[in-house]
């Protein structure tokens, strides 16, 4: 402080010397005046007589600056004292703001992360995913054949490549080896996304010639296990680590990971499967419509070659931004909880504002002092602004560190967004925050500017407007119940919706079941019969296992399982639909023990036997929705169909209906196609087990089972099934304890709101109210007036409120079950929930004012 004085003292001097150089210079003029030079002539002559105009401007800069300067750091020492005699009022509006500053920097922190942030690509703008997209809707991954097209026929693209996830086992040195889903990838996605190795070298053309050496390129934080040079076995298969990639880098295109093997493709002898992620970057000057139109021309010509197995005409091979892909539905997720807290901060914002009203009334008589003294509208403007600037920075402070925590959980238990776990407390937060904080200190300081200093001036009362200073307040509690019927509502619908979601019957009982996915490696178990002869020795070996009812197999484990083999077919006894397209549904391989093992049904037909083998025609098991779906006035057993589109194989025949399992989630249709392993084993499948006891013990024991057959096969996910029900509903479960806590602190706010408008009337009419008691007045009636006035308030917000939310909560749909996002009960029950809170808050200083006794209110001056 003594350096600032310091400062200020040689300024002040510095400004005395300047005032007397202007004597001196009006002096001087004078003079040139005197001898019949024209007053500008005689100006000009003075000031450059002592220095020129520059200096003249200068100097009369430097001291209106010092004086700003004085008087701001004069109004920061009186509003910081002024503040801290006020701690009540400080305090709780610090708190107020800290939990809407805090609350939006949360949500800021992860929308910079994930819709801000550029993917860590050069010139990522360029970037697009290649799928097939049919006239149905329905978009799925690229096959071999559609990829050599590609390659060989398109003009938009600079560089292209291919990507795609694969479960294998990993083993590093002597270790055992583990399950991991690894993405392979060929050399265009390296060209495509612009990215290079820190060590060695990224996979080139030649590493994807079948028979070529197997390599792989690393992540860096990998490569602490196996270096460069060093030999991994995937899958029984040795490769060697011919590159690390740079620190940080664990995501190529869609795919992330720390293992990217050489992707070698076998020759097609069909159009599918669809297995291979596009990635691609356009050409410069090439538009997305225009590479559309391209890959257009390439479908063309590509679907008479390959009709026999696939016929399904309105399928194109069409780019997107890879951006998009990647995000996927994260702009609406986060779009929602964005709009959540700015509610939040609002109603905050109203609450902290209706505050500081009340406290400018009560400061009636300095504010009218100051005005007397010569204190001008714009320097008591300043005065208050700064007041609330200082309040909102505290708050701002701690704001700061809520939304430091607020992010960690957002993360943690918030609904899975893609990137958000890349989210941090940065820069970028900082200067969010001090932001909002300099918007929410001018319009909380501004509100009783506005209010009560119109039409003073000097000498006057500065609050001269005490009827516009109420209607603000009531402006402002009304606001709040504006802003919070919209975050009720949305808390509301998704609460409606999880009840409704989690009453939804899985298809089985989950109670005793436990399920282990056995990952059998390809070099070990490379056909169906080493891996029917597995089978054949495991599945008695754990039905044998003590506690164990029934054991069966299923390729796919309910009730949420995204990584599902979605088949199109063909029915045989039904014309191509209109579009052109074919319906898709889940294709799953099961054994008849697992319908018997998790208790569902058999409604039509029969199951599957081991006479139903490889060697004669196909046979299929499907759901009762499915049956429902495209056999509504019928049976479908009987029936057949070709999966795949394939004109030339044998069709395959439906032998019997089964009751539904949510295979895809609770929320989604229980539409499935079961066939029997017999007929294709694959590499990985699940036992589910129903036990007699408690399952975590009987699936310690199943797993020192299934280690005596082959203690090198990995064995993952043994989880009972009770768990994976209640997992399945973890995100919709997040979503409603989130944006219900936002409801909830808004509705306090509110409440608070109402609760001290309404007290600081009964303050103010104590006397007024006393003389109604002491003329007669009922203490119903006192109450009955304050109660009303509260209550209309909260009407006339919920009214607003309701308009409000009918546009707000569409954003929500699409995370709704079974509710539409204007439910009327739902509606209905947050509105009647908010004006009881209403009720309470007014019901509460209503009582008060009809307590008041009128001797006492009388004697009150």
């Amino acid at each position: 402080m003594s350096r600032w004085r310091a400062v200020l003292q040689q300024k002040r001097l510095d400004r005395e010397v300047d005032e007397e150089m202007r004597l001196h210079i009006e002096m001087e003029a004078e003079e040139l005046r005197s001898r019949g030079l024209s007053p500008e002539t005689a100006k000009r002559e003075a000031l450059v007589a002592f220095g020129g105009v520059e200096r003249y401007k200068e100097a009369h800069r430097d001291a209106r600056g010092i004086r700003w300067l004085e008087e701001s750091l004069h109004d920061i020492r009186y509003a910081a004292r002024a503040l801290i005699k006020s701690p009540a009022f400080t305090l709780s509006s610090v708190l107020v703001l800290a939990l809407g500053i805090g609350a939006s920097t949360t949500v800021f922190g992860a929308i910079n992360a994930v819709l801000l942030s550029r993917l860590p690509y050069p010139h990522d703008e360029q970037l697009v995913e290649v799928d097939l997209w049919n006239a149905m809707a329905n978009t799925w991954h690229m096959s071999v054949v559609d990829y050599r097209a590609l390659e060989a026929g398109q003009h938009s693209f600079s560089a292209v490549g291919a990507e795609t996830p694969r479960d294998v086992a990993v083993q590093v040195g002597g270790a055992d080896a583990v399950r991991q889903t690894l993405g392979y990838v060929t050399a265009g996605v390296f060209r495509a996304l612009d990215v290079q190795s820190a060590k060695g070298r990224v996979i080139e053309p030649s590493d994807e010639r079948l028979g070529a050496p197997a390599v792989a390129v690393v992540s860096a934080r990998f490569a602490a296990q196996a270096g460069l040079g060093a030999s991994i076995t995937l899958d029984g298969t040795p490769h060697t680590i011919v590159g690390i990639l740079p620190p940080g880098v664990t995501r190529l295109g869609r795919l992330s990971g720390d293992i990217w093997p050489a992707l070698q493709l076998q020759p097609p002898t069909r159009r599918g499967p669809f297995l291979l992620i596009g990635i691609a970057r356009l050409a410069n000057g090439v538009t997305l419509d225009a590479a559309t139109r391209d890959l257009a021309g390439v479908s063309e010509r590509l679907f008479p070659l390959w009709t026999a197995s696939f016929q399904d005409r309105s399928a194109r091979v069409a780019p997107s931004p890879l951006r998009q892909r990647v995000l996927g539905d994260a702009s609406n997720t986060l779009g929602v909880f964005g709009g959540a807290v700015a509610l939040v901060l609002l109603v905050a914002v109203a609450n902290v504002a209706s505050l500081a009203l009340v406290r400018a009334t009560n400061r009636e008589r300095e504010l009218t002092v100051r005005a007397m003294l010569g204190g001008t509208r714009a320097r008591i403007a300043r005065l208050l602004i700064t007041e609330s600037l200082l309040m909102a920075g505290a708050g701002a402070l701690a704001g700061l560190v809520v939304g430091v925590l607020g992010l960690r959980i957002f993360i943690a238990i918030g609904p899975y967004v893609p990137r958000l776990a890349q989210a941090k407390p940065d820069a970028a937060m900082l200067g969010f925050a001090i932001l909002i904080a300099i918007v929410v200190g001018l319009i909380v300081g501004a509100a009783p500017v506005f209010v009560l200093s119109r039409g003073h001036d000097a000498g006057s009362r500065v609050v001269g407007a005490a009827r516009g200073a109420h209607a603000a307040r009531a402006g402002f509690v009304i606001a709040q119940f504006a802003l919070t019927l919209p975050l009720l509502a949305g808390a509301g619908l998704l609460l409606n919706s999880f009840v409704r979601l989690v009453r939804v019957q899985p298809g089985f009982d989950p109670r005793g079941l436990v399920a282990v996915q056995v990952s059998l490696p390809v070099a070990r178990y490379g056909n169906d019969t080493v891996i029917a002869a597995y089978w054949a020795r495991a599945l008695p070996l754990v039905r044998g296992v003590s506690g164990v009812l029934d054991a069966g197999l299923v390729e796919v484990v309910p009730p949420r399982e995204t990584d599902i083999n979605l088949n199109n077919f063909a029915l045989t006894d039904r014309p191509e639909l209109p579009s052109g397209a074919q319906p898709v549904s889940p294709w799953i391989s099961a054994t008849s023990e697992y319908f018997r093992t998790l208790r569902v049904p058999l409604l039509q037909g029969r199951l599957f036997t081991p006479a139903d083998s490889a060697s004669v025609p196909d046979v299929i098991v499907v759901s009762r929705t499915w049956a429902n779906r495209y056999y509504p006035d019928g049976s479908a057993v009987g029936r057949q169909l070709r999966e795949g589109g394939c004109t030339t194989c044998t069709p395959g025949t439906i032998i019997g209906v089964v009751g539904d399992i949510k295979i895809q989630g609770l929320d989604e249709p229980a539409d499935a196609m079961y066939v029997p392993p017999s007929q294709g084993w694959p590499p990985r499948m699940s036992i589910v087990a129903r036990t007699a006891g408690p399952p975590a013990e009987a699936t310690k024991r199943i797993v020192a089972a299934l280690r005596t057959i082959d203690a090198g096969v990995p064995l993952d996910q043994a989880t009972p099934l009770e768990d994976r029900v209640y997992e399945s509903v973890v995100q919709p479960r997040h979503w409603t304890i989130l944006l219900g806590g936002f409801a909830g602190v808004a509705l306090i706010l509110a409440a608070v709101g109402v609760f001290g408008l309404l007290s600081y009337n009964v303050s103010t009419r104590r006397r007024e109210i006393g003389v109604r008691m002491a003329l007669g007045a009922r203490a119903g009636a006192v109450t009955g007036m304050f109660v009303w006035r509260g209550m209309g308030h909260a009407l006339i917000g919920a009214g607003i409120g309701l308009a409000l939310t009918v546009w707000s909560t569409r954003a929500l749909a699409s995370a709704l079950f079974d509710v539409g996002a204007t439910d009327p009960l739902t509606l209905a029950t947050v509105t009647l929930v908010l004006l009881v809170v209403a009720l309470t808050a007014s019901w509460l200083p209503a009582r008060r004012a009809a307590a008041v006794a009128p001797v006492t209110a009388l004697r009150l001056d």
